[in-house]
């Protein structure tokens, strides 16, 4: 294959659900797409098995006032949510001084308005392609609750919910009783409570068979999916100033694409892909473990999608077992698998909800977040003309991706979009 060229309209690197949904509004919108992932198909990396949630309500951001003090109290617990195995890489450091400058009560402000308005246009657009497609993904449409075990963490949310009611995410506050109303799997563990909110247009699902389905989708449309190939490097033009679109390896040799734009969603590789071209992202690789339990015709697992505000662990009904997930570790671009944080996921999970199914059965994965200081996504373009970013959601991708998908797809198209892009700080 050395030697041959193809053009697009648009080149889209990474087939994650952020791609994908990119390619799929870029290929609605008439563009010839190609998609470029290193992976066998879509969906296969950090969509592979998230937490499963469609979480506006999530929109706090890390950094915020009281997260110093924590992570201080975390940093020798191998088992605390958040897990910092310092490095000899710069990256690593200047991430953590980032996130410590938007720790400010006026940044996480900001932050979170940031997070909820996109995040609620994004829920927009994936119920908007739900119903164009009519795609399956273990779906369901019950809302998140959000509950505490700490009447301090319970009262500090209070205020961050008025804060997102303000601008769009109608997360309520709800008392332990209402939270056993709304979810009976608390039967077992509901003395340990003491409150929570719920957002009720908040959804859950399966990203990785929404992403699989959605790029099925939009091969039928027309678009390139090129799986099994790695962009090495992108074509620039002679002065340097404009893309011109990417070299991949594939089996038996390079590929030159050509293309006059070139949407990079690499993930937690964007930015040291992007480092050589002047391109300089403050994302970095958040490690985040989910385990799996089968629930094999138990009764006892939860129905609504469950954020554990102590423990930093999502839960998500996906049919045909349950998916919590949570921890991050900034450890570099490692995705080993810590077993003692495995089992304090399960042990977590298992005291909760005893009988929501066969932990016995239960499988781990991790993943690599792309995470930026104040978790505001890149989206938006670039010094260089055509060269458009599409990255570094965290661990909101899954939230995000229908509508950052769309912003990007319009800035491609230099259509106006329907909100501004969020600017990552």
């Amino acid at each position: 294959m050395s030697g041959q060229q193809t053009s697009y309209d648009l080149i889209v690197l990474g087939a994650g659900v952020v791609g994908t949904a990119t390619a799929y509004w870029a290929a609605k919108a008439g563009l010839s797409v190609c998609v470029v992932d290193r992976q066998g198909g879509a969906g296969l990396e950090t969509s592979y098995a998230n937490g499963g949630q469609i979480s506006v309500s999530h929109a706090e951001p890390w950094a915020n006032p009281g997260a110093p003090l924590k992570v201080m109290k975390w940093l020798f617990d191998a088992r605390a949510p958040l897990l910092f195995t310092p490095r000899l890489d710069r990256h690593q450091w200047s991430w953590i001084a980032g996130f410590l400058r938007n720790c400010t009560p006026e940044r996480a402000r900001r932050n979170t308005v940031e997070i909820v308005r996109l995040g609620a246009y994004s829920r927009a657009k994936l119920q908007e392609i739900r119903a164009a497609e009519n795609l399956a993904y273990a779906e369901k449409t019950l809302g998140i609750l959000h509950f505490y075990r700490d009447i301090k963490e319970f009262e500090a949310a209070k205020p961050v919910a008025e804060l997102m009611r303000r601008h769009g995410c109608e997360r309520r506050v709800v008392s332990r009783d209402e939270v056993l109303a709304l979810e009976p799997a608390f039967a077992d563990a509901i003395d340990d409570v003491v409150g929570a909110t719920y957002t009720a247009e908040d959804e859950s699902g399966d990203a990785r068979a929404f992403t699989q389905a959605l790029a099925a989708r939009t091969a039928a449309m027309g678009a390139t999916f090129l799986y099994g190939s790695e962009a090495t490097r992108l074509l620039l033009s002679p002065s340097g100033d404009r893309v011109a679109g990417v070299e991949v390896m594939v089996a038996g040799g390079h590929q030159r694409l050509t293309a006059p734009n070139v949407v990079v969603s690499l993930g937690a590789w964007s930015a040291p892909f992007l480092r050589r071209y002047g391109v300089n992202l403050a994302i970095y690789p958040a490690k985040g473990y989910s385990v799996s339990i089968p629930i094999e015709g138990h009764n006892g697992a939860p129905q609504v999608s469950l954020t554990d505000d102590e423990y930093k662990l999502v839960y998500s009904n996906l049919g045909t077992h349950l998916r919590v997930a949570g921890t991050a570790e900034l450890s570099g671009y490692t995705r080993h698998l810590d077993a003692e944080r495995v089992a304090a996921i399960l042990e977590n999970a298992r005291r909760t909800f005893p009988n929501a199914g066969n932990f016995a059965a239960a499988t781990a994965w991790s993943g690599l977040r792309p995470t930026t200081p104040s978790n505001v996504p890149y989206l938006g373009r670039t010094r260089i003309r055509g060269l458009v970013l599409n990255t570094g959601h965290g661990t909101l991708g899954w939230t995000m991706a229908a509508g950052s998908g769309r912003i990007a797809a319009d800035l491609v198209t230099e259509r106006e979009t329907e909100i501004p892009a969020p600017l990552a700080a």
